[in-house]
């Protein structure tokens, strides 16, 4: 029943976040969401003002060499082949040819250079905007990642990444170019011929209803894709990535259900945008043609009646086709262009997010960290009305072993969460050697603060690899040094490549309670002044855990360690016990004398006897 209600959880809060962005009753975040869309791209071309320039010209002189092709066929017809005259003027025509092919030749270079300029030019872009999304979701707080789902940030960084480069890799010049040659095209014709002109643009009145309408239309239609895309794939990344889950309590059907759902609605949603383009395009072709037709006409009947140039109503023509040719076109570029918009305005969302928890403008430095913690009336709420640690006074001093007992659920996760700074307190400080939190660098923290979960979360590549993510500098000795310390060494040197055996996918190759020895490695070698494991034994077997009792002895000396765990025969290593319940502490003493209290404590250490029993 859990995959079936986080699957669903991940669809809903997409389609929340969607849904905000483009259906929120307050027309106001909409407009913000633009604005900030329209800052993020001028950040992003701001350092390309040259090469941007550059383009503009190319375009520029690309539409004034296919523009003059007509214009050289009108002046050969009427000049250079006289319509009364036994024959034409052969050099006026050769002339005539040769500034045609030069047209041609410098719309082909143009055309070459303005593609290899924005080739290069929009990759960087993209290099840059890709470099601020990975960089922004690795800042921000563990409360935006444990709201925002995987299946969210990978839509983000790579089905709307998708969608701005394929408009950069060829849509940008197509939408520009083919504005460009409709005005153009408008100019020319009143400058070719007044009367023809006005009668051609009679047409104009309803072109630009229907832009209009289809604008309008496929900014709705195109986002609504953007959106079902995101729900698709947030759903794959939520079903496949629990798939033992799923196939453990055969849950397939119903995630096939929901994805059946989904998908169907991102079918749905590309049928809506496909109908708008088959009324679009043709009705802009029926247009041209119809428009074409009465130029045609008038046109004939002034030649015949000696009102203009046969030359001049043949240019007419083949501008006609230059002016309708690109709008036809604009229905299939305009998809990309509003799919890259909505992509660019979900993507300076998540830019626009702030840190929960933010780097301090002026960091206090924590030099030579000793690790002592203080709590000064500590409050901590995950969401307004759930009160979790109503208010704590806490002083742990540097170097001692301190651990966290109680039901699940009390707040002692949380307790760790504060001291690693995952979350800042409601009210009240969390110091560090007398140092706020809040003061001190991100990097200093993290050195000085390392956690160990019980999710013992490995990368793919090889056991030393993982452990050296403690500390990337350390030296090949140092890390085998650091495995053997906690009790990894042996097993590690029995895998087939010892050192460096792949651990394949989030260490799939290792057993759970190997993978803890080898995260127990990393935290030693990281050598921080406070240690935190929460639950991080409870993956271990009975010999691993007695192997890592004994390290646990070593790895906690001289440094200030918060011990979480159900498991009272890690507790017994502590110096000290704190019993938390509802976020509170309710008892405060030695392991051996909380026992001989007979208190909640000694409760739970009973229990346990007995479970051993």
């Amino acid at each position: 029943m859990s995959v079936d209600v986080e699957a669903w959880r991940g669809v809903a809060q997409e389609q929340d976040a969607e849904r905000t962005a483009a259906e929120a009753p307050d027309q106001k975040a909409t407009i913000r969401l633009r604005a900030a869309s329209r800052a993020l791209l001028a950040s992003l071309l701001r350092p390309h003002k040259r090469a941007l320039g550059v383009l503009v010209a190319l375009l520029l002189l690309q539409n004034a060499a296919g523009m003059a092709g007509p214009w050289l066929v009108q002046l050969g017809i009427d000049q250079g082949i006289p319509p009364i005259a036994g024959r034409g003027d052969y050099t006026l025509l050769i002339l005539l040819a040769v500034a045609f092919g030069a047209a041609t030749v410098g719309e082909y270079a143009t055309k070459r250079g303005f593609l290899a300029l924005s080739g290069r030019t929009g990759q960087s872009v993209l290099l840059d905007l890709r470099r601020r999304v990975y960089d922004q979701f690795q800042r921000l707080s563990v409360g935006f990642h444990e709201r925002y789902t995987a299946g969210r940030m990978i839509s983000r960084l790579s089905s709307d990444m998708d969608t701005i480069s394929e408009l950069v890799d060829g849509g940008i010049e197509d939408l520009v170019l083919a504005g460009l040659s409709v005005g153009s095209v408008a100019v020319i014709l009143l400058w070719l011929d007044p009367p023809l002109a006005l009668v051609a643009l009679l047409s104009f009145p309803l072109l630009v209803l229907l832009s209009n309408w289809f604008r309008l239309a496929s900014a709705v239609a195109y986002r609504r894709t953007r959106e079902k895309v995101a729900l698709v794939i947030v759903h794959f990344v939520e079903s496949l990535g629990g798939i033992r889950a799923v196939q453990a309590f055969r849950r397939e059907p119903r995630n096939q259900q929901i994805f059946e759902k989904v998908n169907e609605d991102y079918r749905a949603a590309n049928l809506v945008a496909n109908r708008l383009i088959a009324k679009f395009s043709p009705g802009i072709r029926l247009v041209g043609n119809v428009t074409i037709a009465v130029v045609l006409t008038y046109g004939g009947y002034r030649v015949l009646h000696g009102q203009m140039e046969v030359g001049v109503l043949a240019a007419f023509l083949l501008y006609l086709r230059r002016f309708f040719g690109p709008m036809e076109e604009l229905s299939q570029f305009y998809n990309t262009l509003q799919s890259a918009t909505a992509a660019l305005e979900k993507l300076s969302g998540v830019l626009q997010e702030a840190p929960d928890v933010a780097e301090p403008a002026a960091p206090v430095p924590l030099r030579d960290a000793k690790g002592e913690i203080t709590f000064d009336s500590v409050a901590f709420s995950y969401r307004p009305g759930l009160v979790v640690l109503p208010a704590m006074d806490l002083r742990v001093p540097a170097g001692q072993t301190v651990a966290l007992v109680g039901a699940t659920g009390a707040g002692k996760s949380t307790v760790a969460k504060l001291v690693a700074r995952f979350y800042d307190p409601t009210v009240g400080t969390v110091r560090i050697d007398g140092v706020d939190l809040r003061d001190v660098s991100e990097a200093d923290l993290r050195r000085t603060v390392v956690m160990v979960t019980q999710e013992n979360f490995l990368f793919s590549g090889t056991i030393a690899e993982n452990i050296a993510f403690g500390r990337p500098t350390a030296t090949r000795p140092e890390i085998e040094e650091a495995a053997a310390a906690i009790g990894a060494d042996a097993f590690i040197r029995n895998l087939p490549d010892g050192y460096d055996t792949d651990v394949r996918k989030r260490g799939g190759r290792l057993s759970a309670g190997q993978r803890q020895l080898v995260a127990f490695a990393r935290a030693f070698l990281a050598d921080p002044a406070v240690l935190i494991l929460d639950e991080a034994t409870s993956s271990l077997d009975i010999p691993s855990e007695r192997l890592v009792q004994r390290a646990l002895r070593t790895v906690l000396t001289d440094r200030t360690a918060l011990v979480i765990a159900h498991r009272l025969s890690t507790v017994e290593i502590a110096d000290r016990v704190l019993v938390i319940d509802d976020g509170r502490i309710i008892e405060d003493g030695s392991p051996t004398s909380l026992v001989a209290g007979g208190g909640h404590y000694a409760d739970l250490h009973t229990q346990w006897r007995t479970s051993l029993a």
